[in-house]
C-alpha cells in the first residue's frame, strides 16, 4: 500500500473518531436539556398546585346551615314592604285583577331569568356584589359599590319605618286604643272633640300629632322626638344584632323575620273574609279591565314591581346565593321563588280589596 494511502486512511480515521465524540457531546448535552426542562416543567405544575389550593383556601366562605335557611333569607328578602304595602295600591290604581296578567308575564319574561342570573353567578363565584363584579371585571367594580349604596339607603328609611312599628306596637297595650277616638279638650265651662281631629279622622290626628309630632310648617324645627328617637334606636339595634356575626347570626334570626310577615297576611286574610263586601273584593279581583292592560304605564309600574318583589338589582341575592355550595340547585330556587311571588301578590292583591 502506498505511504500516501495509509496518511489518508489515519486522516479519515481521526476525523470519524472526532465526529462519533462531538455527536456524543452534543446528545449528553440535549439529555441534559431535556432532563432540565422536565423539571422545570414539573417544578411549575407543582407550583400551579400549590397556587391552586392555596386559593381554594382563600376561598374558604361560611355556608348556611341547612337549605331551610337559604330558603328563608331568600323569602325575608323578597317578601317585604314592597310586597306587603306596594302591590296592592299598584292594583286597586292600575286596574284590579288585570294588573296581574302585565305583572305574572314581566314575572316570567324578565324576574325570573334575572334573578337565575343572580343566583348562579353568587353560587359559583361565591362572593358578594362587590367582590363578583370585581371578578367578573375590575372597570366593573362600580356597579358592585352603586348597589350597596342603594342597599344603604333602602336601609335608611326601612329601619325610620321599623322604628313608627315599634312606637305603635308599644302603644297598642292599652283599651281603648289611643288612636281609637279623637281626643277631648276641657276648658273652664264645657268638654268638646279637638277641632283638628273632627276635621280628620282620629288615626290620622293620632299619626301626625302624636307619633310625629310634627311642627305647624316646615320652617320651624320643632324640636327632637325622644319617643321616635329611642324606636330608631332599638330598630338600629336589633338590625346589628341580626349581622353582628354574619350568616351565623342572620341564618338564626331569619326563622322569624321570614315566617311572622306570613302570619300577619294569613290574619290579614282572615280578617279581610270576615268584613262585609269580600265577595265584592273577590269579583274585582277575578273581573279585570283589560283596557287598561293597553297603557305602557301600567306594563313599567309592573316591570318595576317585579325587581322590588325579587330583589333585583340589590345585591342581596347575589349575597345570600354566595353562601351556597357550588352544586346547589340554583335552577330549582328560581322556579320555586317565580310560584312564591306570583303567589304572595294574588293573597295581597285579594287583601287589599277585601
Amino acid at each position: 500500500m502506498p505511504k500516501n494511502s495509509k496518511v489518508v486512511k489515519r486522516e479519515l480515521d481521526d476525523d470519524v473518531t472526532e465526529s462519533v465524540k462531538d455527536l456524543l457531546s452534543n446528545e449528553d448535552s440535549a439529555e441534559d436539556a431535556f432532563k432540565t426542562s422536565e423539571l422545570i416543567v414539573d417544578g411549575q405544575e407543582e407550583k400551579d398546585t400549590d397556587v391552586e389550593e392555596g386559593s381554594e383556601v382563600e376561598d374558604e366562605r361560611p355556608a348556611w346551615n341547612s337549605k331551610l335557611q337559604y330558603i328563608l333569607a331568600q323569602v325575608g328578602f323578597s317578601v317585604g314592604l314592597g310586597n306587603v304595602w306596594r302591590f296592592p295600591y299598584l292594583c286597586q290604581k292600575n286596574g284590579g285583577g288585570a294588573y296581574l296578567l302585565p305583572y305574572l308575564i314581566l314575572l316570567m319574561v324578565i324576574g325570573i331569568p334575572l334573578f337565575f342570573l343572580e343566583l348562579s353567578v353568587g353560587q359559583r363565584i361565591r362572593r358578594g356584589s362587590i367582590g363578583v363584579w370585581n371578578y367578573i371585571s375590575p372597570k366593573l367594580g362600580g356597579i358592585g359599590f352603586a348597589s350597596c349604596v342603594v342597599c344603604y339607603f333602602v336601609a335608611l328609611y326601612y329601619n325610620v319605618i321599623i322604628g313608627w312599628s315599634l312606637f305603635y306596637f308599644s302603644q297598642s297595650f292599652q283599651q281603648p286604643l289611643p288612636w281609637d277616638q279623637c281626643p277631648l279638650v276641657k276648658n273652664a265651662s264645657h268638654t268638646f272633640v279637638e277641632p283638628e281631629c273632627e276635621q280628620s279622622s282620629a288615626t290620622t290626628y293620632y299619626w301626625y300629632r302624636e307619633a310625629l309630632n310634627i311642627s305647624s310648617s316646615i320652617s320651624e324645627s320643632g324640636g327632637l322626638n325622644w319617643k321616635m328617637t329611642v324606636c330608631l334606636l332599638a330598630a338600629w339595634v336589633m338590625v346589628c344584632l341580626a349581622m353582628i356575626k354574619g350568616i351565623q347570626s342572620s341564618g338564626k334570626i331569619v326563622y322569624f323575620s321570614s315566617l311572622f310577615p306570613y302570619v300577619v297576611l294569613i290574619c290579614f286574610l282572615i280578617r279581610a273574609f270576615l268584613l262585609n263586601g269580600s265577595i265584592d273584593g273577590i269579583r274585582h279581583m277575578f273581573t279585570p279591565r283589560l283596557e287598561i292592560m293597553l297603557e305602557p304605564k301600567v306594563w313599567r309600574e309592573a316591570a318595576t314591581q317585579v325587581f322590588f318583589a325579587l330583589g333585583l338589582g340589590f345585591g342581596g341575592v347575589i349575597a345570600f346565593s354566595s353562601y351556597n355550595k357550588r352544586d346547589n340547585n340554583c335552577h330549582f330556587d328560581a322556579l320555586n321563588w317565580k310560584e312564591e311571588g306570583s303567589s304572595q301578590g294574588s293573597e295581597n292583591d285579594f287583601s287589599k280589596h277585601t
